[in-house]
């Protein structure tokens, strides 16, 4: 029982697909209240329809580089739903770019979606009357890429990396008021996201790709699973933590 969400109220940002769309389904199948929230309302009704008792659930259409906009969803959402336990971060968009091509244009739309949207979020869940009084779990989706080198990763890298440092100094600031702060780092896992990168068009570079996961490409459900743990009751004494749910790719 102690993995059981029961009773939670979660938020879960780009809950219309892949990874974040899994994370809804999952703290659904496992109890909780779930808030979601995406930019395209047509993927997040079909979200909504696959929950678990889909009456008890909230979907909200939102830009989260838009802070003001992000403000007052969220204070819906606080209406609707009362105090949140939980946040899931999966929000995030990606890229290959070799260095030469990253110009301030590039960096801006990268740190506004992977990094400002999760520190504002972070920020409005963790005020008192926002978060629940015994504490709560925010959970950042970062990537192997935070810590690991690849060639033409540095801007999604930088990005990745910069929450996961901020997720440790969290981590210890929110700690007197239970909140607890963790990432979990997944190597490729098959989404509609990474199926438009550019190595899954060419069969010998997803080859390549695939060679470098023991265990072979990941499934979303393999993140929600780590996720679902750290909102859980079950990780009471986990934080500051990066969880890396790679399939081995860092074991190499």
């Amino acid at each position: 029982m102690n993995f059981s969400l029961s009773g939670k109220n979660i938020l879960i940002t780009g809950a219309s697909s892949g990874i974040g769309r899994e994370c809804a389904l999952m703290c659904s199948k496992m109890g909780a209240r779930v808030t979601g929230i995406g930019r395209d309302a047509a993927r997040l009704k079909e979200t909504a329809e696959k929950m678990h008792q889909p009456g008890e659930h909230l979907f909200l259409q939102a830009d989260l580089t838009d802070a003001e906009a992000t403000e007052s969803i969220m204070k819906e959402a606080f209406e609707k739903m009362g105090t949140f336990h939980g946040m899931i971060y999966s929000a995030g968009i990606s890229t290959t770019l070799p260095l030469r091509m990253i110009k301030s244009n590039k960096l801006d739309p990268f740190f506004q979606t992977n990094v400002y949207g999760a520190i504002h979020l972070s920020r409005l869940l963790s005020k008192k009357g926002h978060i629940a009084e015994e504490g709560g779990s925010l959970v950042f989706i970062t990537s192997v890429m935070a810590t690991l080198g690849e060639s033409g990763k540095s801007l999604y890298a930088m990005t990745k990396g910069a929450l996961l440092a901020a997720a440790r100094s969290m981590a210890v600031e929110l700690a007197p008021r239970k909140i607890r702060v963790n990432c979990v780092s997944p190597g490729v896992v098959v989404t509609p996201m990474s199926q438009k990168s550019f190595y899954s068009q060419n069969e010998e570079t997803l080859n390549h790709i695939k060679n470098l996961h023991p265990l072979g490409l990941g499934k979303p459900e393999d993140v929600a699973n780590a996720c679902v743990y750290l909102l859980s009751d079950a990780s009471a004494w986990v934080t500051g933590s990066n969880l890396m749910v790679d399939g081995g790719y860092s074991a190499r």
